[in-house]
């Protein structure tokens, strides 16, 4: 065998060597951004626990109120009993062609969402005093950032539900506020301001009744609160006079939806 011959064949294996190796030729091209999620929320999904679903679902009443002021909004709900934020896999909830792929509307018929992701928006939820519990609170600020940081990768806002103080321990507003405002600050996350809702409505109507006998679960008007609350602030809708009223006195509602709207006006995060 000549020299060259040799040479030819040595170089050929080098070439073969460092391409197997992994030595660039040339640049792939890198993978699109997700596009963010923009303007108002039209499919929802509500990862939390009891506190959600109550009273035949949260995500239930807000849907019957959007649709009332006239908004088109899918909205699913994922809860767990007495769950903090920590214990939902949010990367399986978020598989595409896996939760919310089908709906089901007018009479018991299925429809079929299109393929890919499911969800513009998810409204997260921890635990009731988890975020101001001084051995869950760091938990409750690495999940948020994990889970913001996992949303927005996607192309998903990522939405905090402050929750509300216990009835007999009203000092827990302010610091679930706090916490919830902080947390949302930190991570690019818009914060839906409950607590300080019940809070406002209850300085309006003492003898209101947002509890349910255990001073800590919604009654059903407080339910009503939050899906007010709710659309007032991922929609800017002022909730006062809408039709949908969950059954609740017309006084009630008019505090509730009022308390809802002035709380989201005098936020400021």
């Amino acid at each position: 065998m000549n020299n060259a011959w040799t040479r030819t064949l040595l170089l050929s294996a080098v070439t073969l060597l460092a391409a197997c190796a992994g030595t660039p030729t040339a640049q792939a091209p890198a993978a699109p951004a997700a596009q963010a999620a923009s303007g108002p929320p039209q499919s929802m999904m509500w990862v939390g626990n009891s506190f959600f679903y109550y009273n035949n679902s949260l995500h239930g009443h807000f849907g019957q109120l959007a649709t009332s002021v006239g908004l088109r909004v899918r909205s699913t709900s994922v809860t767990i009993s007495g769950s903090g934020m920590d214990w939902h896999d949010l990367p399986s909830l978020l598989r595409p062609n896996g939760i919310g792929r089908y709906s089901f509307v007018g009479d018991n018929e299925i429809r079929f969402n299109p393929p890919g992701r499911q969800f513009d928006s998810v409204i997260m939820m921890d635990c009731s005093q988890c975020p101001v519990h001084p051995q869950l609170k760091g938990a409750f600020q690495e999940t948020v950032q994990k889970n913001a940081a996992l949303l927005k990768a996607q192309g998903i806002r990522p939405v905090l539900f402050m929750s509300w103080a216990y009835k007999d321990k009203p000092e827990m507003t302010q610091q679930l506020a706090d916490a919830y405002t902080q947390a949302g600050k930190a991570n690019g996350a818009q914060v839906i301001p409950v607590g300080l809702a019940f809070a406002r409505a209850i300085a309006m109507k003492p003898d209101l009744e947002l509890y349910v006998a255990d001073k800590r679960h919604p009654s059903l008007a407080g339910t009503y609160l939050a899906a007010c609350t709710t659309l007032a602030a991922l929609h800017g809708k002022n909730p006062v006079g809408a039709s949908y009223t969950a059954g609740l006195p017309a006084e009630t509602v008019k505090v509730l939806q009022t308390a809802a709207w002035e709380t989201v006006q005098a936020y400021r995060p």
